[in-house]
């Protein structure tokens, strides 16, 4: 609904071998200053301000552009998987309540259901996967 079928089979016919985030920006520029010639846009400052948030938002996509270009290296997810799986049966283990006053005999784990840990591990693993 942003682009016309006219603008949108130009779009589609552009042979480039990256994205193509920067043609309306392009556009946008093309026609702000067309614009300022023909008078509907009647202040030279009003043209600076509309073109530079337009060059502060296509920055914007060109940094998310870099994002997507470098992945992650695989090391890095392997370390957080490791870290979250650890850190999940260090907080089985550790959040289990002992009543150190009714005198168990080797002070053995008590059993119930964690269910907090288990949910901010659902969470935590969620995440991981994302």
């Amino acid at each position: 609904g942003f682009m016309t079928r006219h603008e949108r089979k130009i779009f589609d016919e552009l042979k480039s071998p990256h994205l193509k985030y920067w043609v309306p920006f392009v556009w946008f520029g093309n026609l702000a200053s067309k614009a300022r010639k023909e008078g509907r846009i009647r202040d030279s400052v009003d043209l600076q301000t509309m073109l530079n948030e337009m060059n502060k938002y296509r920055s914007w996509c060109s940094l998310l552009f870099g994002y997507d270009w470098v992945g992650i290296p695989l090391v890095y997810t392997q370390v957080v998987t490791l870290a979250v799986y650890t850190f999940f049966f260090a907080c089985l283990i550790g959040r289990q309540f002992l009543d150190t006053d009714q005198g168990y005999q080797g002070h053995d784990l008590d059993l119930y259901i964690p269910i907090f840990t288990l949910l901010q591990f659902f969470f935590y693993a969620g995440w991981l996967k994302v």
